[in-house]
């Protein structure tokens, strides 16, 4: 498998698991159950009274992805290393659009609030210090397939240049190590456990760049939420209601990073080589649901390569969205070749 298939399977990961999960996010999980069943058999439109994406056709992206192509076109034109003013200003732009067209699923709460405080005039230092919650991430995918596995040390830095104006926090900042580099490991090639393994040391590492808040571990609750899948009941693998239950109840599905990042790696754990079941889980979760498939999405696309989805599926992201992810992907590829 190619370096070339495992970036676009990054991003077409994003872009499935984010559409799957579309309809469901924001939603507890008996809604979902009662709705969908026990699992999403694929893409759904929107119903009316979803909170945050009435009316959404099939397939149609979210924030989660709308911002990691934003983040990319940065990253290659950046060479790497993202300047944090220049981002604050896109997502400026990027939400006016999202309200043009009569969005709902503007900026997160942290992104919001320092990008405000940006506007006022803060330090950029500071602007960040308490985003706490996963937009960081959420799209930070294209730093992962940009930088090499092999040096861990710039894979952080490069992920605290394109978070830390928002989210300027030990634990966002941990979280969105923690994708970036197993990502990245995926395009090396490593397994999804080998590329968990690499996130919980990634995580490690870019906890101390950020401010402190209270909050659990997010190493240490990656390492935790993937033991528990050993005690799901049921066989093995264990059975997706089951898988479901166990991370709704315990790990969480909000936006705390520490607890939508543990999820994602979780589901992985639960299902680390079938792709289009993992994604299809992470949706019907309950909670903030297109994050945590958009996330489960990129490790596994990038572990798997493209091929692990559906011809389909990565038809009809592609297609309702006008994307060109493969030409994105090679690009970002250049930059990790230097």
């Amino acid at each position: 498998m190619t370096a070339t298939s495992r970036a676009a399977g990054a991003l077409y990961g994003l872009a499935i698991g984010d559409a799957l999960g579309m309809p469901t996010q924001s939603l507890p999980r008996a809604f979902i159950l009662e709705r969908y069943g026990e699992m999403l058999d694929g893409f759904h439109p929107a119903p009316p009274d979803q909170p945050l994406a009435a009316g959404m056709p099939a397939g149609a992206i979210t924030d989660d992805t709308e911002q990691a192509v934003l983040l990319a076109h940065l990253v290659v034109s950046s060479g790497g290393l993202v300047d944090g003013r220049e981002l604050a200003q896109k997502l400026l732009e990027w939400e006016d659009s999202m309200r043009a067209r009569g969005s709902l699923d503007l900026l997160g709460p942290s992104t919001k609030r320092a990008i405000d405080e940006l506007l006022q005039g803060k330090d950029i230092d500071e602007t960040g210090r308490y985003g706490t919650t996963n937009g960081a991430a959420m799209r930070i995918t294209p730093v992962g397939i940009a930088t090499p596995s092999t040096d861990l040390e710039l894979l952080v830095d490069r992920v605290v240049a394109a978070s830390a104006a928002t989210h300027n926090t030990g634990l966002a900042l941990a979280a969105a190590a923690a994708v970036a580099a197993a990502v990245s490991a995926g395009i090396d090639g490593a397994t999804v456990p080998e590329a968990t393994d690499l996130a919980i040391r990634a995580a490690t590492k870019a906890a101390p760049r950020g401010h402190w808040v209270a909050g659990a571990d997010v190493a240490v609750r990656i390492e935790w939420a993937t033991s528990l899948i050993d005690t799901a009941p049921g066989d093995t693998p264990p059975r997706p209601g089951a898988v479901s239950a166990l991370l709704y109840d315990l790990v969480g599905t909000s936006l705390a990073s520490q607890e939508s990042v543990p999820a994602a790696f979780a589901v992985l754990a639960a299902y680390p080589d079938d792709p289009w079941l993992a994604v299809r889980l992470a949706a019907s979760l309950g909670g903030d649901t297109d994050t945590i498939a958009a996330i489960a999405g990129a490790v596994a696309g990038a572990c798997h390569g493209e091929e692990g989805f559906p011809a389909q599926a990565r038809i009809t992201v592609a297609g309702v969205n006008d994307l060109e992810l493969d030409d994105l992907a090679e690009e970002l590829l250049k930059v990790r070749a230097g």
